[in-house]
């Protein structure tokens, strides 16, 4: 038998331990921990959720990677046409981790009512056009079908919708600029609404919209083998450079590569500082709560102070001594991880599928309410973690056990 932990045990189920002095205090290191516990999962959650979201939606406009010619120009709009007869397409098999390659052109145009318009980027997508992401997105109606005969379906934004009028149905016209000579007249396209999306990311939001890639080939005078660029689709965002290298190194010498985060650097800088946030939450939070426990050990071994004595007269180690109330510690601060990670993870929970926290201005963090997300492989290194550090900093208090002298110790009151 283990004689500490057998000691520990009786210390934590004995009855003058409920009435002792150290109670109140050993409840609020409980409660200290608890709440440790709760703000640091909340942290994670709310912070890795909030990234995973962004990220999400910055990739179902752009896709993760783009692959265009290199003699195109750095806008939104696809001037130089690639060839699709390339060997990553559809399908990359040289490489893993690749979920998709979908093929699209975009081109500037403004869309004009009886009563205003406004300046647009057309996304021509065709029938390998991944719609997975703005299943979540949309607001009314269907989303475009291109997989038949050219046709005029379009998907707009809510935003776009709201500032031209128009709804689920309507139809309107689209003017876009000639590229080999801005001075004719410009092509003129009849559009109809079969779908309103909304993304919550104002940026794209007022100005994209969705329409047929051949539509984009016909007005730049493309084949029908031509686009403005290939999207690239992964499976894992946390491998987009890897995989950049690796596309750029499969891929034709007049092709270029480019992802996400470096097309829109700022955005993955702004949410890269969610990291920092966490661990210093992560880092207060187990301060504090080692501090509580620190404290309750203190005074612990200040209550058993005639029993170290007994323990060390019958031959006790001083070790052997402190591994009891280490014991005993453990045992706290696994209570107090107990009720953090139930009311913790019992919060989280209810916000995923409730959403009751939202934020006050959505259009600041691009979602209208607190996303969360959390795996079990985070909830068991958080839990392991904080176990850890705590224990490892109430080593330093428990030494003092051993400059307790057995004669005054047992004579203590």
């Amino acid at each position: 038998m283990n004689l500490e932990f057998f000691i520990a045990k009786r210390l934590i189920k004995g009855k003058e331990h409920k009435s002792s002095i150290s109670a109140p205090i050993i409840k609020i290191a409980i409660v200290a921990i608890a709440l440790g516990v709760i703000m640091m999962l909340i942290a994670i959650a709310t912070g890795v959720g909030l990234k995973h979201k962004i990220r999400e939606k910055v990739a179902a406009f752009n896709g993760h990677i783009q692959i265009y010619n290199y003699d195109n120009n750095t806008s939104d709009v696809s001037v130089v046409p690639v060839s699709l007869e390339q060997e990553f397409y559809p399908e990359f098999k040289d490489i893993d981790g690749i979920s998709h390659v979908q093929a699209v052109a975009s081109k500037g145009g403004i869309i004009r009512t009886e009563d205003t318009f406004e300046g647009i980027i057309a996304k021509g997508v065709g029938k390998d056009y991944d719609w997975k992401a703005f299943k979540d997105y949309l607001v009314t109606g269907t989303l475009p079908n291109y997989t038949g005969e050219l046709n005029d379906e379009v998907l707009i934004s809510q935003i776009l919708a709201t500032r031209l009028q128009l709804k689920t149905g309507d139809s309107f016209f689209t003017f876009f600029l000639k590229d080999d000579d801005p001075s004719q007249i410009p092509n003129q396209r009849k559009f109809k609404i079969v779908g309103v999306y909304d993304s919550g990311f104002e940026e794209f939001d007022s100005n994209y919209i969705f329409i047929d890639l051949r539509h984009i080939q016909r007005m730049n005078k493309w084949e029908s083998n031509q686009a403005g660029n290939f999207e690239v689709l992964l499976h894992n965002f946390d491998d987009i450079d890897q995989k950049t290298k690796e596309i750029y190194g499969k891929t034709l010498s007049n092709l270029d590569t480019q992802n996400i985060k470096d097309k829109y650097y700022k955005i993955f800088e702004w949410i890269g500082l969610f990291d920092f946030n966490i661990a210093l939450i992560i880092g207060i939070m187990v301060i504090v709560g080692g501090i509580n426990m620190i404290t309750a050990l203190l005074v612990l071994i200040l209550e058993r102070t005639q029993m170290i004595g007994i323990l060390k007269a019958l031959g006790s180690s001083n070790w052997s001594i402190r591994k009891v109330f280490l014991y005993n510690a453990t045992y706290l601060i696994g209570v107090g991880l107990f009720w953090g990670n139930l009311l913790g993870l019992g919060l989280l929970m209810a916000q995923e599928k409730y959403r009751m926290f939202k934020f006050p201005n959505p259009q600041e963090y691009y979602i209208e309410y607190i996303p969360v997300h959390l795996d079990v492989v985070t909830v068991l290194t958080l839990n392991i973690g904080v176990l850890f550090l705590c224990l490892l900093m109430l080593l330093i208090p428990s030494y003092i056990i051993t400059k307790i002298s057995p004669v005054k110790a047992i004579k203590f009151e």
